[in-house]
């Protein structure tokens, strides 16, 4: 990594963030604003996204058939074809509103690229590692994520000042740490100028991490809910002394394991954070009520059948699609998103009329197919993650059970016996389970993230 590189990065950066900065104001009044002025806004911001987009997209303008963009309302976007991640790969310059910019500009970026950059037009181009088996590239605009950065943290921000922290703050933020993955622009954001910001990558040993954490002694901590549930396991196992009084998990589903254990070590309250690269920021929790609030002043989220027609909120959806208001460079609408969620019912205690979903506990995809058998995450997850002397785990399926990887000093043949016992409720009377203890379990080299469940190729 060249300095230059980096230094000319920052500059513009710190710009950026004086642009979230002042934008905050205003993203944090929204979370008080009542549902039909929420309603309204998302409204009109849909008219302009999809405006913009059949101008501008010829993928778009195709799909929209008879859908007019001046009138059109949130349930209009039923009347448009469901949007997939392969789709969005494969058309990416018919996606694209920006001429000039194509897929091929957008991988010499991230290929030269030594640092987080600009375009000499003010985009930002990340890429995904593909866990889903679809590389993705992503590029987002400098209004895009100003946007972005405001829905990741203006939850944060309200409740501090509810509580009345204030004065100088120090934030660790686990991530990946360099490019091309989002979460280290997104994250390693100082909502006050005052605030010191330290990135530690989240793929480097965790004796590396528990020491970077421990030096920075952070009064916040945001990042990967994975690693920083084995930080709170650390502090609780007296090998690391940190009291933060804020967490802010993303990136990973946030498991009940790692909310007790993040309860018990600091009793901070947790603001988990459900997005994805594509639409940015789609939910977060306020830190007072259950589950997520959705963003719904910036994103339109659509739990569907297996036909992409809407559901209604107390049926079953087979997906959930959503569409980012904030994305018009390269615009998601009716993307699916490959998770399932839940809505939740009633008023939350922190006031806000932002609808909530419950905790999102996984992609589909994380839920493991022995021929016409379905077998859900959960079963390995109530087994592996309950475990107080497993600290992290990874299940790779096999064609008749799964090898598992673990962290830490377990009872092995106890793990395996109760796994297959958790497996024989789905169909899965004798399947074959080997659990191996392993030193560490590598993360993905550019996002940092840990994969848990590893499908059967």
């Amino acid at each position: 990594m060249a300095d230059g590189d980096r230094v000319a990065y920052e500059r513009l950066r710190a710009a950026q963030l004086s642009a979230v900065r002042a934008a905050l104001e205003d993203h944090v009044a929204r979370l008080d604003w009542p549902r039909e002025r929420i309603e309204r806004h998302r409204t009109e911001g849909l008219r302009a996204l999809l405006g913009w987009a059949r101008e501008r997209s010829p993928f778009h303008a195709d799909r929209m058939g008879d859908v007019d963009p001046a009138t059109a309302t949130v349930a209009d976007l039923a009347r448009l074809p469901v949007m997939t991640k392969r789709e969005a790969q494969e058309e990416w310059d018919a996606v694209v509103t920006v001429p000039g910019l194509d897929r091929a500009g957008a991988e010499r970026v991230l290929a030269e690229q030594r640092w987080f950059s600009y375009t000499p037009e003010g985009h930002q181009v990340f890429s995904s590692g593909g866990s889903s088996g679809v590389r993705g590239v992503y590029v987002w605009d400098w209004e895009q994520y100003v946007t972005l950065a405001c829905l990741a943290w203006r939850w944060q921000v309200r409740a501090d000042r509810a509580a009345g922290i204030g004065g100088p703050a120090r934030l660790a933020v686990l991530s990946a740490g360099a490019p091309p993955h989002a979460s280290t622009p997104l994250f390693a954001v100082a909502t006050d100028a005052a605030t010191e910001t330290v990135v530690i990558p989240a793929a480097a040993p965790f004796d590396d991490v528990c020491k970077a954490v421990a030096d920075t002694g952070p009064t916040a901590l945001v990042g990967y809910a994975s690693v920083i549930g084995r930080l709170a396991r650390a502090t609780l196992a007296g090998r690391l002394d940190i009291r933060p009084a804020r967490v802010s998990t993303n990136s990973e589903p946030l498991t009940e394991e790692d909310r007790a254990a993040i309860a018990a070590a600091w009793g901070a309250p947790v603001h988990n954070l459900w997005g994805s690269t594509e639409i940015g920021v789609q939910a977060v929790g306020c830190g007072q009520g259950d589950g997520l609030h959705v963003s719904a002043d910036e994103v339109i989220l659509e739990r569907v059948d297996a036909e992409g027609r809407p559901v209604g909120p107390d049926e079953p959806a087979e997906r959930t699609l959503a569409t980012g208001l904030a994305g018009r460079t390269f615009p998601f609408v009716r993307y699916d998103l490959g998770d399932e969620v839940t809505l939740l019912p009633g008023p939350c205690p922190c006031g806000s009329a932002m609808p909530r979903v419950a905790a999102v506990a996984g992609r589909r995809d994380d839920d493991f197919r022995y021929g016409p058998r379905l077998v859900p995450a959960a079963a390995f997850r109530y087994v592996l993650g309950t475990d107080p002397l497993i600290s992290e785990y990874q299940v790779h399926q096999t064609a008749d059970g799964a090898d598992v990887l673990v962290v830490g000093s377990p009872d092995v043949p106890a793990v395996g016996a109760a796994l297959v016992d958790a497996l024989r409720p789905y169909g899965l009377p004798d399947a074959t389970i080997t659990v191996r203890a392993v030193d560490r379990i590598p993360r993905h080299a550019s996002t940092g993230k840990l994969s848990r469940f590893v499908p059967l190729k």
